[in-house]
């Protein structure tokens, strides 16, 4: 399970070092290949193999056709299939760093099946946004 999160910087060739917890976790998972994305938020989203290939054999199986499409135009059609160097460091793509304005400083999150990947600016201002409903959703959560 990944869960935390790291306050990490991106060098200046594009490269982001994994922290050993999330490493360890990622090679149970699927050995140092991962696939990085573009999700519902202003963030990247990196997953195990496994668990993306789950991901689009659902959206595959969608009765929403039109649905599938968007997920399949911009989930799907944007991910990159990378690996983990030996210095536990992954490459980030350009695009994908534009896309969410991802430049030197970033928050590395730990999303249970995944990890989020936020410039520290958005996060902060994604973590400043949930946190007035934090309460409530912690009151619908069986405990």
């Amino acid at each position: 399970m990944f869960a935390g999160s790291h306050q990490l910087t991106i060098d200046e060739k594009g490269r982001l070092a994994i922290p050993a917890r999330f490493r360890q976790h990622l090679n149970e998972q699927s050995g140092p290949q991962v696939v990085i994305t573009k999700g519902p938020d202003q963030c990247l989203q990196v997953y195990p193999v496994p668990e993306f290939r789950r991901i689009t054999d659902q959206i595959m199986c969608m009765e929403d056709q039109e649905r599938a499409e968007v997920l399949k135009f911009a989930f799907v059609g944007l991910a990159v299939e990378t690996e983990v160097d030996k210095q536990g460091r992954v490459s980030l793509p350009l695009m994908l760093r534009r896309q969410v304005q991802l430049e030197s400083s970033a928050v590395l999150v730990g999303q249970i099946n995944r990890l989020d990947l936020w410039s520290e600016t958005l996060w902060t201002e994604k973590l400043s946004e949930v946190q007035p409903r934090l309460q409530d959703a912690f009151r619908n959560l069986k405990r």
